[in-house]
Parts: C-alpha cells; sequence; structure tokens
C-alpha cells in the first residue's frame, strides 16, 4: 500500500505563477523547442509530444497538473495490455449461453397469466464485463476470508441468474419463477438484488439506483477499518461496483468520490456501464458522458481507466498519423454515437468516415459489414482484461473503468440501441431466431415456434460448464454468495447497565447522555467493547460524544499529521490509523453507509461489528429512509439513536430541525425496531434486549431506532417491580394514581412522560381525578403485535382469538384514555384500534418554528396543562365531571396564550 504522503498529497499541481524562474535561458530553449514542434510538424504532433511529457513526468513523480480529461480512446495501449490468460473461444461460448438464457427467462416470465416484467438491455451491454470478472477477478469466500465484494447493477440481476444456472446453482424451476417469489416458493428469485429475500446469493441489494455506488465506497472504507483495527484481515479483499452511467446522475452515485480518494482506497474499482442510454433515452445526447465523467473523477482523485474500442480499431488508429480519427471520435456526440448502433455499415462509412478523405481512405478496403462490426470497447474480452488488471495494480487511488457498450447489445435490431429497448421484456419468435443464430447456439426453429423457449444448457461435463467450474475453483469460490459466518458474542451481564438504571440523582440529564453514559459502560467491556463503531454526522460534540475522543480516537488512516487546536484541553480532537470513531463530516448519506457496512460485517467479513449511528433525528430516515431501507435489505444490524427529538424539544433550531414524525417513517419499515424511551432504565434494558436479539444465540436480522431527547431531566431510579416486559413491548405503568376519586389513564411517551408526570399531579390537586401514568416506550411494536395477532386471527377463525398486547395491558385501567407525546397525532394513534375504552390523542401537528420550548407546548396544546385539558374533556363527554370545568380550566392556564407558558430550560443542542 503506498505511503500516506503518496496517496494523500496536500497540493496535487498547479501552474508556477508567483514562482521565480531561476534559469530563464533554460526555460526559453524548452518554449524554443515546442515552437519548433507546432512550425515543422504540427500542432497535433507537439499535442502528443506534449502529453508523452506529463506521462513520463508522472513516471518520474514530478508534480504536473491533472487534466480534465484525455482523448476518446482507451487509457490502455493495445502494446500495453498484459497477456490474456483465459480461453477466449470457451469463454465466449459460456457468454452466449449466459446471454441466451438470461433473456429467455425475462421473456418467459411475460408468458399469459404472468406478465411480472424484467429487464433485458441492461445485462445484454454488461455482460462481457461482468463474464471477465467471473472468470478472472472476483474472489469467493471458500478461503475463511470475506473474499471479494461485489455490487451487481440491480437490472442485470437476470444475467447473474442465468450464470449460476450453467453452473448447477439454480434450476429451470428457479428461472422459471422468476419475479414470482411466494407463488412459485420455494422456486422464486427476486428481481434484484436483494439478500433479505435470497440470504444465501445475494449481499448487497442495489436498487434504488445510486445506493450501490455509495454503499461500495463505505464497504471498501471499511474494509480498511477494519484491517486497521485488528478485526479482521481484509488486505486480500477488493471491491467492485457495477453501475450504469445513467445511474452516476444520482447525488448518491457522485457525492462521496472524495472520500475514497482522501484515503487511497486502492481496493475499490468502479466499472461504469456506459452503453449512452438512461431508461428512455440519452443519457447525455448532445455532449459525451465518459467524458464527463473522466473529468469529474480525476477532478475528485480517482484513477480513470477509459474502455472506449474493441480491438477491430486498433488497426485504424494505427494509421491515424494525422489525428483525424481520434478528432472525429472526440467531436461525435452520444447520441449521434446511439444512432450509428441502430444503422447499417453504408450509413457509418457515409456520416462517419464520408466528409474527410484521410478518414475515407482509411475504410476504403473494409467492407460494410467490417464497418457494421466496429465494435465497443466493453465488449472484448481482452480488452476488458486489460482495464480490470490495471485497476487491481493500481496502488493510492481508487479507479473507475468507463466502459464503452451498446444498450440490447447481440438481441438484434429490434433491441440494439433502442430508446424503448430498457421496457423491453418479450423476444418475438424472429428475434429468438435471429439471436440464436448470432449466438451460434444449437436451438432448432421448431422448438423456437412451439410454446416458450427453452433454456440452453451445454451439458454437465462439457468443456465449457468444468472451464466455469475450474476457474471459479481457482477463486475461492463461487459469487455472489451471502455466507454467515459469525458466533453470537459473549454479551456482558446486568453490571453494565447498573449505572444508568440508579438514575441521575439530583442531577438534570437529557435522554442523549443517559445511552451515552450507558454507552461508555458497555465499551468498557473486554469483548464487546473493540467491537462499537461510533458513527456521526459531524456532530459527535452536540450528542456529549466527544468525551470519546481521547480513548476511542477518530479513524484517519493518515493519523494525525497536524497539531490539533485543542490540545490543551482535556477532551482535545484526536485522529488515529486505528481510531474507532467514523467521522463522516455533514454527510447523513456516508453516516447511513458506514453504519450499513459495519452492521453487515458479521456477514460480510464474519466478525461482528455493532454500530451505533447517532444523528438529529429530522434528517435519518426523511433524508435517508431509503439506505435505512437498504439496510433492511442487507440484514444489517446495529444501534440508530436520532438525537435532538421531538416537535417542540429542539425549538431554538426551527422548522428544518423539528422532528414530529420519524417514528411514523420508522414505523413503515419492517425491520427497523424503534422506540421512544423518557428514562435511562428504560434504555438500559431497550439496549440490553437490542444487543440479545442482534447479536446472541438467536441474532435477527433488525436493526434498533432509539428517539432520544436533548431536554435535561431528572432520571429516577429504576423502580422495584420495573415491568421489564411491558418496556420491551412497548407500555408499561409507570406512574399509578395514588389521590383523586374519578379515574382516567394518560399515556405518554419520550420527553413528554414527565408533562404527564406533572398533568398527574394537577388532576388530583385541582380537579379530584385519580389518573395512572403509562410510559409508551414504542407505540410503533404495540401496533405492529397488534396487526400480527389480527392477521392470525382473520386466518385461524377455529382457533381461541388472541388479544393483542396493549389491549391485555390496559384491560384492567378505567377511564378514558388520553395519549400525549412529541410527536404529530399519528403516531400515537397508531393503536387507538386496540385500546379498551375512549382515547383521544394530543399531537405536535403541523411545522414546527423557533421558540421556547414552554411556548412551543403550549402552541401544540401537549403540555402538561393541556393534558389535564384532555383528560377533563373525556371525562366531561363521559359525564364524570361538568362541562364548565372544560372553560374553567382553560381560562386558569391560559390555553389560549403562548406567552403564559412557563418557557421552561432552554432549547439549544444536547
Amino acid at each position: 500500500m503506498a505511503s500516506g504522503s503518496d496517496r494523500n498529497p496536500i497540493i496535487i499541481g498547479g501552474l508556477p505563477s508567483q514562482v521565480p524562474d531561476f534559469d530563464p535561458e533554460e526555460t526559453q530553449e524548452w518554449l524554443d523547442s515546442l515552437d519548433a514542434a507546432v512550425d515543422e510538424r504540427g500542432r497535433e504532433r507537439a499535442r502528443y509530444l506534449m502529453l508523452r511529457l506529463i506521462e513520463r513526468a508522472r513516471e518520474k513523480r514530478v508534480a504536473v497538473p491533472e487534466m480534465r480529461s484525455t482523448d476518446y480512446v482507451n487509457t490502455i495501449a493495445t502494446k500495453d495490455e498484459p497477456f490474456f490468460p483465459g480461453n477466449e473461444e470457451i469463454e465466449r461460448k459460456i457468454l452466449n449461453a449466459t446471454r441466451w438464457n438470461a433473456a429467455v427467462m425475462v421473456s418467459r416470465a411475460q408468458r399469459p397469466g404472468i406478465g411480472v416484467g424484467g429487464h433485458i438491455a441492461t445485462f445484454a451491454s454488461s455482460a462481457s464485463l461482468y463474464d471477465v470478472g467471473f472468470n478472472h477477478f472476483f474472489r469467493g469466500k471458500d478461503e475463511g476470508d470475506g473474499g471479494d465484494q461485489v455490487f451487481f447493477q440491480g437490472h442485470a440481476s437476470p444475467g447473474i441468474y442465468a450464470r449460476a444456472y450453467l453452473l448447477d446453482r439454480l434450476s429451470e424451476e428457479n428461472l422459471d419463477a422468476f419475479r414470482q417469489e411466494k407463488s412459485k416458493a420455494p422456486y422464486g428469485l427476486s428481481s434484484y438484488p436483494h439478500p433479505r429475500l435470497m440470504p444465501d446469493f445475494w449481499e448487497f441489494p442495489t436498487v434504488s439506483m445510486g445506493l450501490g455506488p455509495i454503499g461500495a465506497i463505505y464497504q471498501a472504507r471499511m474494509n480498511r477499518y477494519m484491517h486497521a483495527r485488528g478485526i479482521a484481515d481484509t488486505s486480500k479483499s477488493h471491491v467492485w461496483a457495477f453501475l450504469g452511467d445513467g445511474e452516476m446522475d444520482e447525488p448518491e452515485s457522485l457525492g462521496q468520490l472524495t472520500i475514497a480518494a482522501r484515503e487511497g482506497l486502492d481496493n475499490l474499482t468502479f466499472v461504469v456501464n456506459c452503453n449512452l442510454q438512461r431508461l428512455d433515452g440519452p443519457v447525455r445526447g448532445n455532449g459525451k458522458v465518459i467524458q464527463e465523467l473522466e473529468s469529474v473523477f480525476r477532478g475528485a482523485g480517482w484513477n480513470v481507466i477509459k474502455l472506449v474500442w474493441d480491438r477491430s480499431w486498433d488497426p485504424l488508429l494505427a494509421q491515424d498519423r494525422d489525428g483525424v480519427l481520434v478528432n472525429r471520435m472526440n467531436t461525435t456526440p452520444d447520441g449521434q454515437y446511439q444512432t450509428y448502433a441502430t444503422e447499417s455499415g453504408a450509413y457509418i462509412r457515409e456520416h462517419f468516415f464520408g466528409d474527410d478523405h484521410r478518414l475515407r481512405a482509411m475504410v476504403e478496403n473494409m467492407t460494410d459489414d467490417q464497418i457494421l462490426h466496429l465494435g465497443r470497447g466493453g465488449h472484448d474480452h481482452k480488452k476488458i482484461f486489460a482495464a480490470f488488471s490495471a485497476a487491481k495494480a493500481h496502488k493510492g487511488q481508487p479507479t473507475v473503468i468507463l466502459a464503452k457498450t451498446i444498450k440490447g447489445w447481440t438481441l438484434g435490431p429490434n433491441f440494439e440501441g433502442r430508446n424503448a429497448t430498457h421496457q423491453m421484456k418479450k423476444l418475438t419468435v424472429d428475434d429468438l431466431k435471429g439471436f440464436r443464430d448470432r449466438l451460434h447456439l444449437p436451438i432448432s426453429d421448431k422448438e423456437l415456434e412451439s410454446g416458450a423457449p427453452p433454456y440452453f444448457h451445454p451439458g454437465r461435463d462439457s468443456e465449457e460448464i468444468q472451464y466455469m467450474h475450474d476457474r471459479r475453483s481457482s477463486l475461492g469460490g463461487y459469487v455472489p454468495t451471502r455466507v454467515v459466518r459469525a458466533k453470537p458474542l459473549a454479551l456482558p451481564d446486568d453490571k453494565a447497565y447498573a449505572t444508568v438504571k440508579k438514575g441521575s440523582g439530583h442531577q438534570s440529564i437529557a435522554t442523549t447522555m443517559a445511552f451515552v453514559r450507558l454507552l461508555k459502560d458497555l465499551m468498557r467491556d473486554k469483548e464487546l467493547g473493540k467491537r462499537f463503531v461510533l458513527i456521526a454526522p459531524d456532530e459527535y460534540r452536540t450528542f456529549g460524544m466527544d468525551s470519546f475522543f481521547p480513548s476511542a480516537k477518530i479513524y484517519n488512516p493518515l493519523g494525525q499529521q497536524y497539531e490539533s487546536v485543542d490540545r490543551d484541553l482535556l477532551l482535545a480532537y484526536k485522529e488515529s490509523p486505528t481510531g474507532q470513531m467514523l467521522h463522516d463530516g455533514i454527510s447523513e448519506a456516508g453516516c447511513t453507509a458506514s453504519l450499513i457496512a459495519a452492521g453487515s460485517a458479521y456477514a460480510t467479513h464474519g466478525e461482528p461489528l455493532i454500530p451505533v449511528y447517532v444523528f438529529y433525528s429530522m434528517f435519518g430516515f426523511q433524508r435517508t429512509g431509503d439506505q435505512f431501507w437498504q439496510m433492511s435489505d442487507q440484514l444489517a444490524r446495529g444501534f440508530v439513536l436520532g438525537a435532538t427529538a421531538g416537535r417542540t424539544t429542539l425549538t431554538g433550531e426551527g422548522l428544518q430541525h423539528a422532528d414530529g414524525h420519524s417514528q411514523l417513517l420508522a414505523s413503515t419499515n419492517p425491520g427497523c425496531v424503534a422506540y421512544d424511551p423518557a428514562y435511562g432504565f428504560e434504555i438500559a434494558h431497550i439496549v440490553q434486549d437490542g444487543l440479545r436479539r442482534m447479536y446472541g444465540p438467536e441474532a435477527e436480522d433488525v436493526f434498533y431506532y432509539l428517539t432520544v431527547y436533548n431536554e435535561p431531566i431528572q432520571h429516577p431510579a429504576e423502580p422495584e417491580n420495573v415491568d421489564v416486559e411491558g418496556i420491551l413491548k412497548g407500555i408499561h405503568r409507570y406512574s399509578e394514581g395514588t389521590s383523586g376519586s374519578i379515574p382516567a389513564q394518560i399515556i405518554a411517551s419520550g420527553v413528554a412522560v414527565p408533562w404527564a408526570i406533572e398533568a398527574q399531579k394537577i388532576l388530583a390537586e385541582e380537579w379530584n381525578v385519580k389518573a395512572d401514568v403509562w410510559s409508551a416506550t414504542s407505540w410503533n411494536e404495540l401496533r405492529r403485535e397488534a396487526v400480527d395477532v389480527e392477521r392470525h386471527n382473520l386466518l385461524h377463525p377455529e382457533e381461541e382469538q388472541r388479544v393483542p398486547y396493549v389491549t391485555q395491558k390496559l384491560s384492567g385501567a378505567q377511564g378514558p384514555f388520553v395519549a400525549v407525546s412529541d410527536w404529530m397525532r399519528a403516531v400515537p394513534d397508531q393503536i387507538a384500534r386496540w385500546v379498551p375504552g375512549t382515547y383521544q390523542s394530543l399531537g405536535a401537528d403541523g411545522f414546527g418554528f423557533a421558540d421556547t420550548r414552554g411556548a412551543a407546548r403550549r402552541f401544540f396544546h401537549i403540555d402538561a396543562q393541556s393534558i389535564v385539558v384532555g383528560v377533563l374533556t373525556e371525562l366531561a363527554k363521559e359525564g364524570k365531571v361538568d362541562r364548565s370545568a372544560l372553560k374553567q380550566a382553560i381560562d386558569r392556564y391560559q390555553l389560549l396564550d403562548v406567552s403564559a407558558a412557563d418557557p421552561g430550560a432552554a432549547g439549544g443542542d444536547a
């Protein structure tokens, strides 16, 4: 691996505008030489000489400015291509069989009565790229390590299934069950790479588009992180990400390129399939997407390899003494190249070569058919092998390979390069015949004319299949394969949770700080402590986690090469190559990608990590919700902390920071176990159970979301007869009413529980109401369990009907139920259906705003006095209090005057 100074230069290169010239005569000699080259040999020759000088300067490690883009030709010269070690003829036969089966699988999925869709054209364009990778590069897991991590382009999944079929990893029944996961169980195949749906096959979910690139970057980084910390030897692992050129428009695709360059992730290769088409048309019709991407990646500090033309262009380029052919390649826009892919050789001769006598002379001895088959580099095995080899050999930078292809390649004139090809899913009989002929497959017309087209398999003992097995054996096993080798962790006993369960005494702390205190104790555990991965988007101090800086340190592969401005402070900022904390900058998307990579390390590398990702709750599920679905799909585990939660708790920050709905968004994710705890002892039990469920002997594929607040409160000690089951299932009675004669129930969560306790006191002292206070640690889990009960009852009417847990828990409680939280009413309303009595909720519906906490809560009518009025209102409906009491209470507490509310503690950061 290159040294830190080589991998991360602060100055990449620039013109010496303010550097004095100590030898102007020598300088003038060089300038005169350039002038002479231009005058005597022309500009093209002078340009060539300049480029060669720049190339030699880099070889001699002389810093020169980076070029934004290079000519529209292959980066690797023909003379520099390595020997191709494979049998190209056999590999072509394998690829032809794979192409056929992929297309036939999708076409058969459109049979009458099914019509489940699928995509043919993407894999058709990228098939050769994958084939070279499978045969020569992708490492499997049979050697006991994580092998390579390959992020397959989602729309190419039919080709991956087709190859697995040839290797007897999948059967015809599987291929015929494509996109029919339930109706054809257990043979069903998922539409795209979905580890949750196919947990022994796929490793990484790469649809929605854009998530694959950012996931690959942070997977490569996580590999380095685990190696640096001595958790797993990932030195042999290489991360490959196969992407589409249209996909690169997604902000997640390009948004984190610089971190890969900054940290010198030469264990990462992007392969961008540049077929020049999006889903419905050209990517850059009037431009050149390969040139554009080259400029972006070079500017971000990546090594760029362009793979534009196949070997058939080599003789023509060798004749291009004037640079006229390269100039034509440079100036032809992508939209025109797309047209050339659909036209005849005669058309290409006339429009590409025809208006310059030098170009015409190059192809005068070529037939129109030969011109038609001047191909693109992404379909040439030898050129691809050269590019992949160069990427693996390159040190100090991540590499991107920009491979030019044709969408729908080999599928015939109705598919190749057509704007509609992405949506075309069925091959006609004529299409199939032409496709078969082009692939030279021994399938008769009769087989194609009678019913569904057949799959093709050359035979288990055939030369092709034996070649495939041999190649995979030499590379360490089959890919893709997901293997879980991790053993359960030895979890700490109750002592680790004792401090938090004691409460905060006379000190007021936020639930964020209660969690941080617990985390400190857990990280002291000899076995478990090293496995925590702390992640935050540039807000560790906000969350009170700067206390971890001196001990855990911030991960930086280069260490700390500067003198910290706060070095004299006890909690000074400290970076280290073996640091435990990931400080990913102001990027929630980057942090979530780190979370996913760490949370799935138990499967990727057989070593469990426990990520703890802490962020402003407003910027979690709202901003990166797609990635949390990706996390569930990848079966990742860990703790997600929505800090500074609540609509009214971080009020000084205003609307965009006022989260009153993330719990509702979390409820939509089936893999997310969400809690809204009020006190430290609840947090302790939730975290302890989370560790058991995610890392114990019967580990579950879930992740935990806890919303914690920045409002300081006094945390009580754990009650003697604490209802642990209730805490974990979502509700427990925290405070029983002790005075008053009119029964009522208040259900609260999170920061609202202290308001409910205050309302309980007011109701007893001023209104003769005896109210119990329940802490709803998880509205979401209560609803989820109740829905499961109803589903069971629906399908098992002959059995004794089950009762939801929340109904059982509240069945003996008397009086109306009033629910309150710092969330919008839709959050507590999730359980309304199963509450055994009159139910009303109070919530912070609407936009947040900047003000005091007290004013905001009075505005939304969720403070203690508003809870009192809410309870009285429900009692009045039942005739248990006189309705006149309502107006009295509203006037007494000045509920219509926001400024009359006690402003409460300041609403700043944690």
